[in-house]
């Protein structure tokens, strides 16, 4: 009876999050499978079904292949490198100095501007023309001329990639320093008694046990950097061309802002399924990761 009255009480529990599951995800999920295969425009009253045309569609549109072309390289890009910057600086910050907090707050305060604030700043700041900041700094000490950097292609995705980098290393930081704290101080008693330099200990402790947070961070950045949006149109508007075109942009731009919700969901399909991929592949590759540590 008593094991009854805890299943009853813990379904209870569940029934507001299964129901915000239905209506948030699941319900939204089956309409834009049905609407992929049909001419909606968001507006008529009826639809009419054309197959595969959609997907056909996404699949030969060269804007939209830049888009995701862009996407994945971006999610890649940040991933990689807010992890590899991240883990050192947390290291840091975890020691004692003067100032320790402030200074943790100084790399943590990039995190708390929404991107598409960070994205008007930095497009004042990365400005082309002579009167760009970068570009008057670099005229006033070295003497060289405007840089491209938000009109050039490649410039513009590396400048998008740089400051989302910028923008992520403090906050992916802190996430590893509260499992760096989390680390038993005997660890590194004993490999310091047993003569272990600093980079023998961060190899052999510190990595190994921050394995649960890589897990935690990467997939946090892949998704994010997946469905990324707001960044890249504040800062370049998706340009210059589709250079800087995100797959979300290109949902909402030439999909539902065309009256083309049929076209617009099945590339949100597509996209779903990529990002499905990606997550379970991240996932498998962590786990391997932290099973040969445990």
């Amino acid at each position: 009876m008593d094991r009854l009255r805890e299943r009853g009480a813990i379904s209870l529990f569940l029934l507001p999050i299964a129901a915000v599951l239905v209506l948030l995800f699941l319900i939204p999920l089956a309409q834009s499978v049905y609407y992929s295969f049909t001419d909606y425009d968001g507006y008529s009253a009826t639809a009419h079904y054309v197959g595969l045309r959609n997907y056909a569609t996404a699949f030969t549109d060269s804007s939209m292949f830049g888009s995701l072309t862009f996407t994945m390289i971006y999610a890649v890009s940040t991933t990689l490198v807010i992890t590899v910057l991240a883990i050192p600086l947390a290291v840091v910050l975890n020691r004692r100095f003067a100032g320790r907090n402030f200074v943790r707050s100084v790399f943590f305060f990039p995190a708390v501007p929404s991107a598409a604030i960070l994205g008007l700043v930095w497009t004042f700041i990365l400005n082309p023309l002579g009167s760009g900041v970068v570009n008057s700094v670099l005229h006033a000490i070295a003497g060289i001329g405007p840089v491209p950097w938000l009109s050039d292609d490649r410039l513009a995705q590396m400048s998008v990639i740089g400051v989302a980098v910028w923008a992520g290393t403090g906050w992916h930081a802190v996430l590893y320093l509260a499992y760096l704290q989390s680390i038993p101080a005997e660890y590194y008693e004993v490999a310091t008694i047993d003569g272990a330099s600093s980079a023998q200990m961060f190899r052999s402790i510190t990595l190994p046990l921050l394995t649960p947070a890589m897990t935690v961070s990467t997939l946090l950045l892949l998704t994010g950097g997946l469905k990324v949006y707001d960044l890249p149109f504040t800062l370049t508007k998706g340009g210059p061309g589709f250079a800087t075109h995100t797959i979300t942009q290109s949902i909402i731009e030439n999909g539902i802002a065309q009256g083309r919700v049929g076209q617009a969901s099945a590339l949100a399909v597509l996209f779903l399924i990529v990002v499905g991929l990606v997550v379970l592949a991240q996932l498998f590759i962590a786990r391997r990761v932290e099973g040969r540590y445990s």
